[in-house]
C-alpha cells in the first residue's frame, strides 16, 4: 500500500453533529500558531503526484485520515497552491537525485480542494456520511456530498436526502436537497423538498482554559440549534402528522412550527388552518387559524381531535 504524508489542512463536513460528537471536520489545525496536523493518504492502487496540475491523486481503497476524521473512497484528489515564500527565505531543496524535493512533505503546499469519488464514506467514532462523490472548497470552507442514497447519521439522527447534502463550515449551516429527512432516534422525523439545519458553534470553554490538543475543534462539534424546512413538509410524531408548506423545528425545546396549508392529522381525525405548532417531544399539536379565519376539519364520533383544535 502507498502512503502519502500531506502537511496542509483538509476539511470534510458533517449535518447535524450532537454536542461532544466528533464532527466530520477535517479542517480544524489547531491552536494558533501550532503546526498544522498531517493528513495521510494510502491507498492500494498507488499514489501519483503532478507538479504541473498541482494534485495528489491516490487510486483503490483511497483513504485519508486526520486525527479522529477519516475519508474513504475509491479515488482521493487533492488540489494544491505553491505556499508564498517568506521574504528571504531559502528555496526548498533539491533531493540528491536532482529531482525537487517534496514540497507538500515539508509543508510548502496549501491545500484548496479534495475530492472524493466513488463509495464515499467520511466518518468518525460517533458519525458516518455516505455518497458517491464529495468536494470540500478549501477557500470557500464549503463541503458538497451528492450521489445515490446520500446518508448521514448522528448518535441521534438519520439524515437522507437525494439530490445533495451541503456544508457550510464558517455559517455553522447544512443543507439537505431533495426529499430531505431526518428521522429521531424515537421515531419523529422531518421531511421537506429542502432542510437547512443551523448548528452552535460547540461547547464553550471554560474562561482561560487552553485547547488541550491540535485536534480539539474535531472532537467538539457543535449541537443541532434550529431546522428550516420548505416544500412538501410533514412533520410525523408519535400521535400526530402535520404538515404543511413550510416549517421551523427547535432542537432544543422539541417546538415547531408550519405554516400555509397546514393540516394535522390524528387518527381518523383531521384538521386545517394556516398555521400549527407542535412539540416534537409530546406530540401534542395545536392548529391556528388565520386571522380573519377558522379552523376546519372532519372528526370522527368517539375519537379524540388533535390537541388544540380550534384555537
Amino acid at each position: 500500500m502507498t502512503r502519502f504524508l500531506i502537511l496542509v489542512p483538509l476539511l470534510a463536513a458533517s449535518l447535524t453533529a450532537p454536542a461532544y460528537a466528533q464532527n466530520l471536520d477535517l479542517g480544524a489545525s489547531g491552536p494558533p500558531g501550532a503546526p498544522p496536523t498531517p493528513v495521510n493518504i494510502t491507498a492500494s492502487g498507488g499514489i501519483s503526484w503532478s507538479q504541473d496540475n498541482q494534485t495528489v491523486t491516490a487510486t483503490g481503497n483511497a483513504q485519508a485520515v486526520r486525527g479522529d476524521v477519516t475519508v474513504t473512497a475509491d479515488q482521493l484528489v487533492a488540489h494544491y497552491r505553491k505556499a508564498p515564500t517568506a521574504p528571504g527565505a531559502a528555496p526548498a531543496p533539491a533531493s540528491t537525485t536532482g529531482v525537487p524535493a517534496d514540497s507538500l512533505e515539508q509543508g510548502g503546499g496549501q491545500l484548496t480542494e479534495l475530492d472524493a469519488i466513488g463509495n464515499v464514506h467520511i466518518f468518525t467514532p460517533t458519525e458516518n456520511a455516505w455518497g458517491d462523490k464529495a468536494v470540500y472548497s478549501m477557500d470557500a470552507k464549503v463541503l458538497v456530498l451528492t450521489g445515490h442514497a446520500l446518508k448521514l447519521t448522528t448518535p441521534h439522527d438519520v439524515i437522507t436526502a437525494k439530490d445533495s447534502v451541503e456544508y457550510y463550515t464558517d455559517a455553522h449551516k447544512a443543507i439537505a436537497r431533495g426529499n430531505a429527512l431526518i428521522v429521531a432516534d424515537d421515531g419523529r422525523s422531518i421531511a421537506a423538498d429542502v432542510i437547512t439545519g443551523y448548528l452552535s458553534n460547540g461547547p464553550t470553554p471554560a474562561a482561560g482554559a487552553a485547547p488541550t490538543s491540535a485536534t480539539s475543534d474535531l472532537s467538539d462539534a457543535g449541537s443541532l440549534q434550529k431546522v428550516e424546512a420548505v416544500g412538501h413538509v410533514t412533520i410525523h410524531t408519535t400521535s400526530d402528522t402535520a404538515t404543511g408548506d413550510e416549517g421551523v423545528y427547535l432542537p432544543p425545546t422539541g417546538q415547531a412550527r408550519l405554516g400555509g396549508n397546514v393540516h394535522v392529522i390524528h387518527g381518523p381525525n383531521e384538521l386545517a388552518g394556516s398555521d400549527a405548532l407542535v412539540n416534537m417531544k409530546t406530540g401534542v399539536a395545536t392548529l391556528l387559524a388565520a386571522p380573519g379565519g377558522q379552523v376546519s376539519g372532519v372528526i370522527l364520533p368517539n375519537s379524540a381531535p388533535p390537541s388544540g383544535a380550534g384555537k
